[in-house]
């Protein structure tokens, strides 16, 4: 599986972005991490083919995960931004995904190359 991420930049504190991933294949979980400068890579946001979703507690209320299925498109709609929200950020899917393991990155075998997210205060 291939997969293309997109739509970092740069945003004041507060502002807003959209991230989106393109998938060459449908699966069942489709996943946002994200790795800080000197950080471990941490889970962000998974979204299931029945649109279900799962949030890291530290983005509920502000992000939002979507996806469009025959497209096999997903968008990570980034509100409230703040900058400790800064880092790359990676899509990622998997075929041994399920929802016991949807926040662990050893779950997921596909990546995507990455896009920078940086907030400034």
């Amino acid at each position: 599986v291939q997969l293309q991420a997109s739509g970092g930049g740069l945003v004041q504190a507060g502002g807003s972005l959209r991230l989106s991933c393109v998938a060459s294949e449908r699966t069942r979980y489709m996943a946002w991490f994200r790795q800080a400068p000197g950080k471990e890579r941490d889970f962000v946001a998974a979204i299931k083919v029945d649109r279900s979703t799962v949030y890291a507690d530290s983005v509920k209320g502000r992000f939002t995960v979507l996806r469009d299925n025959a497209k096999n498109t997903m968008t990570l709609q980034m509100n409230s931004l703040r900058p400790e929200d800064t880092a790359v950020y990676y899509c990622a899917v998997g075929s041994s995904v399920i929802a016991s393991n949807v926040a662990s990155q050893s779950a997921y075998a596909y990546w995507g190359q990455g896009t920078q997210v940086t907030v400034s205060s």
